[in-house]
């Protein structure tokens, strides 16, 4: 059987696939892209941060997304029994873009994969991979297109398949995560009724520790509306809408703003979706975006991680490639650690409720919330923050302080946490 010989494959047409292939891009090689599906596809993660920016613009995929009329996002609003928290990200500790966008992923998505392909990235739709076979001086991939075997040999394969977790799944890496399983239920509605003020921001609402609602507006007039956590309580023989409108209709706000909306396409229910890996890299190989590790939808992660560790990971291989040592261990599985343990730490102190008693105390030093907005910017690599260097005890730390101070002595402790 005839075979296609490339320098380097990429399973899966995703924000890290193309990212990774607009670096390979502008460095010359040529990258061939499989994916199994037809875009446009459905997919969450819709709520960037503004490290995607920087990403984005490094990639020059910036200005062709700017074309695409997504709605700009400014911050976050976090809501508890009326009481609310805003984060501005023009108020961050981090320099970095202040802005970014809250976008429809089909579309996103596509666009990427359309710029991509229009600079030459040879994108191969309805592709399935069947195996893969290393060896000294190559990479042989096997896969179906239309139904039609066909090979193709690489000197390198970078996975970014996501949920789909080709090479995990074919080199048995897969490992759980420590993360409890949980579940997300999901749609979009229509949303006459959105409030003026609340177009550039992602909203979420805590029904209890463990349970939560997002709330993120589209340019198009629509919302993306998920409810996530441990919903074993919630009645399973309704539909997954109805479930969704039980728990939305708690909350005085949603009902009013979603009593008469309707679905744009029947809601779906994800369930376990967090994940994780044996190992990042491999003789020939690396795993990007979510075929590394994902965490939780709660603070948007999933897009930067992806967007970030497409970048990371081409411009290694290249070097590589190019005949240069490259310490994969520390420039890529550590760097990428340190974003990941640090979203982490945040993600398992919003489920025990820490990060609710910060966010909704009275007096927060602006010093210490402008840190923690950084975090919620996605720049987790700037260890200068104590939020990103500290952050399995900062938190702790400052809710501990919260508890035994009181709110009205709160503003003299940042050096407490640093």
């Amino acid at each position: 059987m005839p075979t296609e010989t490339i320098d380097v494959l990429i399973i899966g047409a995703g924000p890290a696939g193309t990212a990774a292939a607009a670096v390979f891009n502008e460095k010359g090689l040529n990258v061939t892209v499989l994916e199994k599906t037809i875009f446009p596809r459905f997919v969450i993660g819709e709520s960037l941060l503004p490290r995607c920016m920087d990403l984005l613009e490094e990639t020059k995929l910036l200005e062709p997304i700017k074309s695409m009329g997504f709605q700009e996002k400014f911050g976050a609003k976090f809501v508890q029994n009326g009481a609310v928290c805003e984060f501005n990200f023009s108020e961050q500790y981090t320099e970095g873009y202040t802005w970014t966008w809250q976008v429809t992923r089909a579309d996103f998505d596509k666009k990427l994969a359309d710029v991509v392909e229009s600079r030459g990235v040879d994108i191969s739709y309805e592709s399935e991979v069947v195996s893969v076979e290393f060896y000294s001086d190559n990479v042989v991939t096997t896969f179906l297109h239309k139904g039609e075997t066909r090979i193709i040999s690489s000197k390198y394969i970078v996975d970014a398949s996501g949920y789909g977790r080709v090479l995990p799944r074919l080199l048995k890496l897969d490992k759980p995560s420590n993360l409890p399983p949980r579940k997300a239920l999901i749609s979009h509605l229509t949303d006459a009724k959105r409030p003026e003020l609340e177009g550039n921001v992602i909203k979420v609402e805590v029904v209890k520790n463990d349970i939560w609602i997002w709330v993120i507006p589209f340019s198009n007039g629509n919302t993306s509306v998920g409810v996530v956590g441990n919903l074993d309580v919630m009645d399973d023989t309704l539909s997954v809408g109805d479930q969704i409108k039980s728990v939305i209709f708690e909350q005085p706000d949603l009902k009013e703003r979603f009593s008469e909306a309707e679905f744009i396409f029947e809601p779906v229910e994800m369930k376990g979706y967090s994940s994780s890996v044996e190992r990042f890299y491999g003789d020939r190989f690396v795993l990007v975006g979510n075929s590394t590790e994902f965490l939780d939808p709660i603070f948007s992660s999933g897009l930067t991680f992806a967007l970030e560790s497409g970048v990371k990971a081409a411009k290694l291989v290249v070097d590589e490639l190019k005949g240069n040592e490259v310490d994969w261990e520390k420039d890529y599985v550590q760097y990428l650690d340190q974003g990941i343990q640090t979203f982490k730490s945040y993600v398992e102190c919003w489920y025990d409720g820490t990060l609710q008693k910060i966010f909704f105390a009275d007096n927060i030093d602006p010093s210490i919330k402008n840190r923690i907005c950084s975090v919620l910017a996605g720049y987790v690599w700037d260890t200068t923050n104590p939020f990103v260097k500290k952050h399995n005890t900062a938190l702790k730390t400052l809710a501990k302080v919260i508890n035994i101070q009181g709110e009205d002595e709160l503003p003299p402790i940042l050096g407490t946490i640093i």
